[in-house]
């Protein structure tokens, strides 16, 4: 097989990046003598996680326009003339044959420098209702791969393909790791466990919910491993110490997802689409607590494409302080709940999707 060069750019949280990963894995599968240049924003998560997923990554000056009236949208025409000349200098030296473009801010500069240059491109959006990034290249690229039914609302109807979301691959197949994760993270076996998940760089309500009925949690016997993110571990791991003979623990960022997701009885997470679309696949309980402070409130369009199914329960952030611990209570207690939800989650879950992106994105070249 012919050795191809493929560009795949986006970032700025875990929802762009791990999708990113699990396409680039995916490619490496299909052709192994593959190369692969990602391209990220500096000084944003993507450029640590994917060096450590052993790919090489190449920076932008860019970030994105404040919704507020801020100085810092003052630097923005400056950080994209910089972007679209590195961008060309990238393109010129490294000559893909094919660009992926996963949203987030690196996305936009080098998606359309790609496709002013001839060359194919791939977008994949992970939401229901899709960022500026993506709806401003959607007309620029030859094929857009979507996780949600109704996206010709957005992007022309002959470009899109329903593939899902592309997760990683090691939570795809649970089997056998329950015991490895107990003795991880030090839990009993025949105890209830929660999982909480704010999200890659963490979530504050979320956070704030969890501490203020970690008391429930141990009165009931629910075991929690708590993800916290940078921000609040130290205020978290501090208010978990007087619990810590009943198996609640605070976590900075969880590695091994797999893991955590084979010991958890039930989940507490934030909607992003990624994490939607893990556990759709691991086929968990899940309170969905979506974030308002994203664009269209497109997390609560992700979280209702699941409570309309009745695949999960939702909590409004601006009531999760009050509620959550009894939420968590009340699903810990409902046996029958709990089988629902997840029969339900189950039946929307797309295990194939890199696969799937991977053959398009090669497809794309071999045309």
């Amino acid at each position: 097989m012919q050795k191809y060069r493929v560009i795949i750019s986006g970032g700025g949280t875990g929802g762009h990046i791990f999708p990113a990963i699990a396409i680039a894995n995916a490619l490496k599968a299909l052709s192994p003598s593959i190369e692969i240049l990602f391209i990220g924003a500096e000084g944003r998560m993507e450029m640590e996680k994917v060096p450590a997923a052993g790919y090489n990554i190449k920076g932008l000056w860019i970030s994105g326009l404040q919704r507020s009236l801020s100085l810092k949208n003052l630097s923005f025409p400056f950080k994209l003339i910089s972007s679209l000349f590195k961008a060309k200098k990238i393109l010129k030296q490294f000559k893909p044959d094919v660009a992926v473009g996963v949203g987030g801010y690196a996305s936009g500069p080098m998606l359309h420098v790609a496709a002013k240059s001839g060359i194919p491109a791939l977008l994949q959006e992970q939401n229901s209702y899709p960022g500026i990034t993506n709806k401003l290249l959607a007309n620029k690229v030859q094929k857009i791969c979507v996780a949600y039914d109704g996206m010709e609302r957005f992007f022309p109807k002959e470009k899109i393909m329903l593939t899902g979301n592309p997760v990683r691959k090691d939570i795809r197949n649970l089997d056998g790791k329950k015991a490895r994760g107990v003795e991880y993270f030090k839990i009993d076996p025949d105890k209830k466990t929660l999982l909480i998940i704010g999200g890659s760089l963490g979530a504050r309500t979320i956070n704030l919910a969890i501490e203020a009925s970690l008391n429930i949690y141990a009165e009931n016997d629910i075991q929690v491993i708590w993800q916290t993110g940078k921000t609040y571990f130290e205020k978290a791991k501090t208010a978990c110490v007087k619990y810590a003979d009943k198996g609640i623990y605070a976590h900075e960022f969880i590695s091994k997802m797999d893991y955590a997701y084979a010991v958890a009885d039930f989940v507490v997470s934030r909607s992003g689409a990624i994490s939607v679309s893990e556990l759709c696949l691991v086929k968990r309980p899940v309170i969905l607590i979506p974030s308002p402070n994203v664009a269209e409130d497109h997390q609560t369009k992700n979280a209702m494409a699941l409570v309309v199914h009745n695949a999960a329960l939702l909590v409004k952030d601006v009531e999760a302080i009050d509620k959550l611990g009894n939420e968590v209570l009340n699903l810990s207690n409902n046996i029958e709940l709990q089988e629902k939800l997840k029969q339900n989650i189950a039946q929307l879950g797309k295990a194939d999707a890199a696969e799937v992106i991977a053959n398009e994105v090669i497809s794309l070249i071999e045309k």
